[in-house]
């Protein structure tokens, strides 16, 4: 009998932690009836942005469906920031707390695909939103909404700030943001990210520099007087060759790989010019500028052995993300109050069917919420311009499943889903985790010292530079 009291009790107490930590304040309703008040607006707006699948810097039909949508909802809004077209800040309310949401919506060269589980492009050649951009800049703006509301009525003090972030995929559109200083005075930023999981992100990222290194020789015919050429593409090779030999000297968190941007023309012709696009990464931003370093000695190695000259050009580059543990806790906890996706028999299918079609094993789909987990020493692969704001301000990011589990990133996989209902399932999760991630964070004032707090520490004395060019953002001429 005492044993059997003492387990009821033990279930009782767990019991009532549970219903404590599902507990939905006044505030907090609000968000969720708002998002599912704002769903079919926010599925429209994802899909519309799905099909414009416009590639970085050119996000004009996208970036003016989100920024009519959020004035039309009562936002100030500020276009051209950094000189970006597509960039755009919707802002409601005055004072502090200013708490950020980031909001994405670039897509990728060559992704075309149907919302249909097999390859089939959309407009064959055309671009698709194969990381779920679409799905992301909706999603934020519906949470955006949510809290609005709340500061218009009088429940929420603050100020709360939407940026619409063209060039995620190239050209690291948030980078020219932060550059021109829209984020310094901020509180605390959140963000999110499609995958195919729902968790509270305590993984960093990959710091990276783009460079293009040019070589200029000497043009000769290549069989009548070749000994009069200076071979630039001779440099860019043994460039190759000595990058490629370094591999063996690097630490194993390092990543190099690199494309011919200019090789010549004709056989015949010695060329004179030759240039080698190369991208550098590592788990800190310390380890990047090591090997930037090495691969400049490299390079002028080359340009000696090959009577030639060589030039740098940095396109641009990016922090790693600095993870935020207090802020990722209570994020755990907001998604835990939203509760985990469900998925139709239809969808599960579609799911499964079109991982095989790809190639991959069927996993089925996942929309349970994943525990915390460690932060690694070395995150996986793969660098965001989030992590220059995470420099700047608190980041706190979350993770959304809007694929099928274990689907490969960049692919037509994760265009299909997120056009139709899997992804929609993952957007509509996302708003109403941040939404009411936000309310605590304007809510609690002790919460937001504490994430400060952990902020600097993991700052430590790390100045942040923008690794840009001189001049405005590399926005394309309108043809």
């Amino acid at each position: 009998m005492k044993i059997f009291c003492t387990v009821l009790f033990a279930c009782l107490f767990i019991a009532a932690q549970a219903q404590e930590n599902k507990t939905v304040t006044a505030n907090k309703q609000s968000v969720l009836n708002s998002i599912i008040k704002q769903e079919k607006e926010l599925i429209t707006l994802s899909d519309q942005v799905w099909s414009f699948a416009e590639i970085a810097m050119k996000e004009y039909q996208s970036a003016k469906v989100l920024s009519a949508y959020a004035e039309q909802k009562g936002f100030k809004i500020t276009r051209n920031i950094a000189d970006i077209p597509t960039a755009f800040i919707a802002e409601y309310g005055s004072g502090k707390p200013i708490i950020g949401i980031l909001g994405e919506f670039d897509a990728l060269p060559g992704l075309s695909q149907k919302a249909i589980p097999s390859k089939e492009a959309l407009n064959a050649g055309a671009a698709g939103h194969g990381c779920g951009h679409n799905m992301f800049g909706a999603a934020s703006l519906g949470a955006a909404v949510a809290v609005k509301e709340l500061i218009a009525s009088g429940k929420l003090k603050g100020t709360v700030r939407f940026y619409g972030t063209p060039a995620e995929e190239d050209l690291a559109g948030k980078v020219y943001m932060a550059r021109a200083g829209v984020f310094n005075d901020l509180d605390v930023c959140v963000d999110w990210h499609p995958d195919y999981e729902n968790k509270a992100n305590m993984q960093s990222t990959q710091a990276i520099v783009s460079y293009t290194v040019k070589f200029k020789g000497k043009s000769a015919h290549a069989a009548a007087d070749p000994w009069n050429g200076k071979s630039a593409l001779d440099a860019a090779e043994l460039f190759n060759i000595g990058m490629n030999f370094m591999r063996e000297h690097v630490k194993p968190s390092v990543r190099i790989h690199y494309v011919y941007k200019q090789a010549g023309n004709v056989p015949n012709v010695i060329p004179d010019e030759a240039s080698v696009w190369i991208w550098i990464r590592d788990s800190k931003r310390s380890g990047v500028a090591e090997v930037e370093e090495r691969m400049k000695e490299v390079a002028k190695g080359a340009a000696q052995m090959t009577r030639t000259e060589v030039s740098f050009e940095m396109e641009n580059g990016l922090y790693e993300l600095l993870v935020n543990e207090t802020g990722a806790k209570t994020l755990h906890k907001n998604m835990q109050l939203v509760g985990p996706i469900t998925y139709s028999a239809e969808e599960k299918a579609f799911a499964d069917q079109i991982m095989k079609a790809y190639g991959a094993e069927a996993l089925g789909i996942d929309g349970s919420i994943k525990p915390l987990e460690e932060t690694k020493a070395d995150p996986s692969g793969g660098s965001t311009d989030v992590g220059d704001i995470s420099y700047i301000v608190p980041e706190i990011t979350l993770n959304a499943a809007t694929a099928p589990y274990k689907s490969p990133w960049h692919s037509w996989v994760v265009v299909a889903s997120g056009g139709m209902s899997i992804g929609h399932k993952g957007m509509l999760f996302a708003a109403k985790s941040l939404g009411t991630t936000m309310v605590d964070l304007f809510e609690n004032e002790t919460l937001r010292k504490e994430i400060r707090a952990e902020f600097e520490k993991r700052k430590g004395n790390e100045v942040w530079k923008a690794m840009l060019p001189d001049g405005p953002p590399p926005v394309p001429k309108m043809n």
